[in-house]
């Protein structure tokens, strides 16, 4: 059985995230959702409103025997704007702001010397809380809906990003 970690990283609408993750070598799993907020069980619409607190986010769950936590934010770092506070493209608000959200005192150290040597990054370093997970139309949402335009003109362009910036890291078909 391998071994697993887990992050939670909020870099814009979870969409674009996840179906980067997804794609990771190393990562078991990756689940949309919210965290940072006041409210108990927020939904979309209700973190959509930018009045609960929360952020979209990810938790990818991961074997750190096939990719370190750093390697993840290497990524995370590549595939949206850490400089931006609460936007990512036309994607504004609160709910959008760039966060690591620790689960632990080394992945916090790891965070915060990374974040520190990003010049102008807005990136919170903060602990995990409590995660929502999203509806489950939220989950997968790439996956199952490739040529919905927001996928096709950011989702997709994320991707391609990733795939060929950091070809080794990539999953490879079984």
């Amino acid at each position: 059985m391998s071994k697993r970690e887990t992050t939670t990283l909020a870099g814009g609408c979870f969409w674009c995230l996840e179906a980067v993750f997804d794609d990771m070598e190393g990562v078991l799993s990756v689940e949309s959702g919210y965290m940072g907020g006041r409210q108990p069980k927020p939904t979309y619409q209700d973190v959509c409103t930018g009045r609960t607190g929360h952020a979209e986010v990810v938790q990818v769950t991961f074997d750190p025997d096939v990719t370190s936590f750093r390697n993840i934010l290497e990524v995370f770092f590549a595939i949206h704007d850490p400089t931006t506070l609460n936007r990512q493209g036309n994607d504004v608000g609160t709910q959008y702001r760039s966060a690591i959200f620790y689960h632990s005192d080394e992945q916090r150290a790891i965070a915060e010397q990374i974040v520190r040597e990003i010049p102008g990054a807005v990136t919170e370093v903060v602990p995990a809380s409590a995660f929502y997970v999203a509806e489950d139309y939220h989950q997968e949402y790439f996956a199952n809906n490739p040529t919905q335009p927001y996928c096709s003109y950011v989702v997709a362009p994320k991707v391609q990003k990733f795939r060929h910036k950091f070809a080794q890291k990539v999953r490879q078909p079984a």
